[in-house]
């Protein structure tokens, strides 16, 4: 669920009240996203076939809903969710495209067979002429390469005998074919005969040239996409597992178990409908690590392969960064896995190797930081030295005398230039000087002033503190001095009262 889903929900739904059922439901397509949207908020969500129906009858009549919507946006918009669902179901890494891996390995043996084919064909052609050549060489290509060459076996000569070792590597069987086809039994042909033998040949060749670039490319592919799994298992393996199982991502969701019967699905099937003994190995079985095994531990080498197989699968496929490091540790593993079968070496447990790594792994890329900043500094130093050295070529120009003649009366006039201008210096400077002289003298004058008018007003404030001093002292002495007179007033009044009062008695 969305947050712009949330919060539109929230807007549009009343709220269910705790300990209370709601009295409506959500209905929903997906019952995940149901269960989903009632723990976060609470909303009882409902999916069943009637909820189907009801919102396909909504998508059919979308455009009568809303009347602002027409038929042609709604059409739009679907085209618009499909062509953005196809891009990101086909966004990809260019440079871990596995489908061309895919691909190469299924030309790849399609080239096998042809060229195995083609080559037998031109034997058999070319062998009616030269039936002898048969027995002295023995690979396809080299065949087709003297079929090419000798055309008619009875222009061969020894002088001869260097190109065929070339094209041989073998002096001694250069020797053979000469030999023998002077006491060749084949029959002749006719020039027609001889040139299509031929151009059949050049294709032959061309093909055999091609499934080599091809392996070339195949080897690159595997290294770019899955290099642990290459560096365990090797290109062709790794890339028939690849292509079996549909893609990279495909594989690495494979268990080690069905990874290690991958291939073998026929006779697996047969097994279980005849209950008996299930296959032990399909398209691993190629590997030589199987190979070297002993016959009694085939099934468990196959089975231990099938476990660092899955985990290199998955390395490479979600790890961002592309190292061959956690497959070499694999193959090292599974060497001494081999040791253990045969020799009863313990070998290290898969936590220390792990480890070793990821610890070789930071080295490496803390290796290449520092290699980068040296050929950083190094750059600047080499773009320094060359700046300096240019410099000093355009100062020292000593084939041209005129211009060492040029460059001293240019020296002496800039002599006499500085001469002058020292001198006119001179004068200002002593301005600058006595300037300078009299703006420190005036602040001390100015300090100076200030502490006399600062003395002054200090003299003169004196006695007028004297006199405020004096006055607030009277002040005292008067405020001190009325209650005693206002109090003989009264006792005064008094007694006049008291004496009146005893006379009207």
């Amino acid at each position: 669920m969305t947050d712009e889903l949330r919060i539109f929900l929230e807007l549009n739904l009343p709220k269910p009240k705790e300990g209370k059922k709601a009295k409506y439901s959500l209905g929903v397509v997906e019952p995940k996203v149901g269960s989903h949207i009632s723990e976060v908020t609470g909303i009882p969500c409902q999916s069943n076939e009637f909820v189907q129906e009801l919102l396909r009858g909504v998508r059919l009549h979308f455009d009568r809903f809303i009347s602002e919507l027409k038929k042609s946006d709604l059409e739009k918009a679907q085209l618009g969710l499909g062509h953005s669902y196809s891009r990101a179901k086909v966004k990809f890494n260019v440079n871990r495209v596995d489908n061309m891996v895919i691909q190469a390995i299924f030309l790849l043996d399609t080239l096998d067979k042809d060229i195995n084919s083609f080559s037998m064909r031109v034997r058999e052609w070319f062998g009616w002429h030269f039936p002898e050549l048969v027995k002295i060489v023995n690979d396809n290509y080299i065949y087709a390469k003297l079929a090419d060459y000798i055309k008619d076996k009875s222009e061969l000569a020894e002088k001869d005998i260097s190109k065929l070792a070339d094209l041989i590597g073998d002096e001694d069987k250069a020797k053979e074919v000469v030999e023998a086809a002077k006491a060749s039994m084949g029959q002749d042909l006719s020039e027609v005969d001889l040139m299509n033998v031929k151009q059949f040949a050049q294709r032959v060749m061309n093909l055999s040239e091609y499934r080599k670039n091809l392996y070339e490319y195949l080897v690159t592919k595997m290294n770019d996409i899955a290099p642990n799994l290459t560096s365990l298992i090797g290109e062709v393996v790794g890339a028939r597992l690849i292509s079996h199982a549909g893609s990279l991502s495909n594989l690495a969701k494979c268990p080690a178990s069905t990874l290690q019967i991958l291939g073998a699905e026929k006779a697996l099937f047969r097994a279980l409908k005849t209950r008996g003994n299930t296959p032990k190995y399909g398209l691993i079985f190629h590997s030589s690590f199987i190979g070297r095994a002993s016959t009694k531990n085939k099934g468990r080498m196959a089975r231990y392969l099938a476990n660092k197989c899955s985990i290199a699968s998955r390395i490479d496929c979600y790890s961002e960064s592309a190292t061959s490091v956690f497959g070499q540790k694999l193959r090292e593993q599974v060497e001494e896995r081999l040791d253990f079968y045969d020799k009863g070496v313990a070998p290290r447990k898969n936590l220390d190797v792990m480890k070793a790594a990821i610890d070789s792994m930071v080295n490496d890329a803390t290796n290449d930081v520092d290699d980068g900043e040296k050929v950083d500094a190094s750059a600047k130093k080499s773009k320094k030295k060359k700046s300096k050295a240019e410099a000093d070529g355009e100062a020292m120009d000593l084939d041209k005398p005129s211009n060492v003649a040029d460059e001293a009366e240019l020296g002496t006039e800039k002599k006499k230039k500085k001469k002058k201008h020292k001198l006119e210096e001179e004068p200002q400077e002593q301005e600058k000087s006595a300037a300078r002289a009299n703006e420190d003298a005036e602040p001390k004058t100015a300090t100076e002033g200030k502490k006399k008018k600062k003395k002054k007003h200090k003299l003169e404030e004196e006695p007028q503190e004297q006199e405020k001093s004096a006055a607030r002292a009277n002040g005292d002495a008067e405020e001190n001095g009325t209650p005693k007179k206002k109090k003989k007033k009264n006792r005064k009044k008094k007694k006049k009262k008291k004496s009146k009062a005893e006379d009207s008695d």
